[in-house]
């Protein structure tokens, strides 16, 4: 996982490579994710073509008709080989090559990761679903899978975080005077979780919620001594985008979370954290961006060590003479005299 640096008009250089035969950026892979629940555009907004879509349009007769098979069936191809994609269609290898090549790629591995951004940018509940109940297997074979996937996720995560970039983005946040975490629809529970760990260190972390125009009045309330946290995954959320691109344009500094640097967060925002989101699930899977943020509240709290202390010291005595936890009520009775 990488933090970027850099000004909204940018571009992020981002070398991709192959592991277990799926597509990786160099932080994650951002594949087999819910655009219904977690990443869907507003309704009404235009969804551009990919550079796939507008390349196959030049192409004519079976290169047309091979090119168009594998883009109508990127769920099941997005990971495949040249030798693989031979093996399906019933062609050579040198024929899926010279296809690609007639699509204007120099190389297959550029064809193959258009590919799976094709396939990120179109996939659907549907499409995950379908691919899924196209795998032999019963209920608790998926089961076993999606824990699995859930392993290998944070597991990837855990081998390319880069501890100082966590580090950065506490600082940033413990230098902020007040902090919004905007995240919508399924998101939203990953806001609440990040604003709640926050508070409890003593920071002034909230995650509006509510509607489009609540978000945006909240976020016109920030001054350039504030941060927001923007939340949201592949093709992102109309509304996250707006809010963050907002506050952007007041001089807020802005922080996306976000599962590649081809998402509109990642493109538009000053900084950028990047974890997976993939699943079987037709809601992805938030285990890597839980991890992810527990490694930032880990850090919010060591540095700021003597005040999280100080808070979580009140706090304690609080919850200790308060109703917070069952049997407080007989714990006094036993010690008062």
């Amino acid at each position: 996982m990488r933090i970027f640096r850099k000004p909204v008009s940018e571009k992020v250089n981002c070398r991709a490579f192959f592991r277990r035969g799926a597509y990786y950026n160099n932080h994650c892979k951002p594949v087999l994710t819910c655009n219904n629940c977690c990443m869907e555009p507003a309704r009404g907004a235009a969804v551009s073509k990919t550079r796939l879509e507008e390349s196959l349009a030049r192409l004519k007769g079976s290169r047309r008709k091979l090119a168009g098979a594998i883009l109508s069936e990127s769920p099941e191809t997005y990971h495949l080989s040249s030798h693989d994609l031979a093996r399906r269609y019933g062609v050579d290898a040198a024929t899926v090559i010279r296809t690609v090549q007639a699509l204007g790629y120099g190389r297959f591995a550029d064809f193959a990761a258009d590919l799976r951004r094709h396939f990120v940018h179109t996939v659907t509940p549907y499409t995950i679903l379908r691919q899924v109940s196209r795998d032999r297997g019963t209920a608790a074979d998926l089961v076993r899978r999606s824990l699995k996937t859930d392993a290998d996720t944070v597991r990837a995560l855990a081998e390319t975080l880069r501890a100082d970039d966590i580090v950065d983005a506490a600082r940033r946040i413990r230098a902020a005077r007040r902090v919004a975490i905007i995240g919508v629809d399924l998101a939203a529970s990953l806001a609440e979780f990040l604003a709640y760990g926050l508070a409890v260190l003593g920071i002034d972390a909230s995650a509006p919620v509510g509607s489009s125009g609540n978000l945006l009045h909240r976020v016109h309330l920030l001054g350039r001594r504030d941060l927001l946290v923007a939340i949201s995954f592949g093709r992102c959320l109309q509304q996250t985008v707006t809010a963050m691109l907002q506050a952007d344009k007041a001089g807020v500094p802005t922080l996306a979370i976000t599962d590649s640097p081809e998402t509109p967060l990642a493109r538009g925002a000053r900084r950028t954290l990047l974890c997976s989101v993939e699943s079987p699930a037709v809601t992805g899977s938030y285990a890597a961006p839980m991890a992810m943020m527990t490694a930032v509240l880990v850090a919010c709290a060591r540095l700021g060590l003597r005040r999280s202390l100080r808070t979580l010291d009140e706090k304690d005595r609080q919850d200790h003479a308060g109703m917070r936890w069952h049997g407080n009520d007989e714990l006094r009775e036993e010690t008062d005299p």
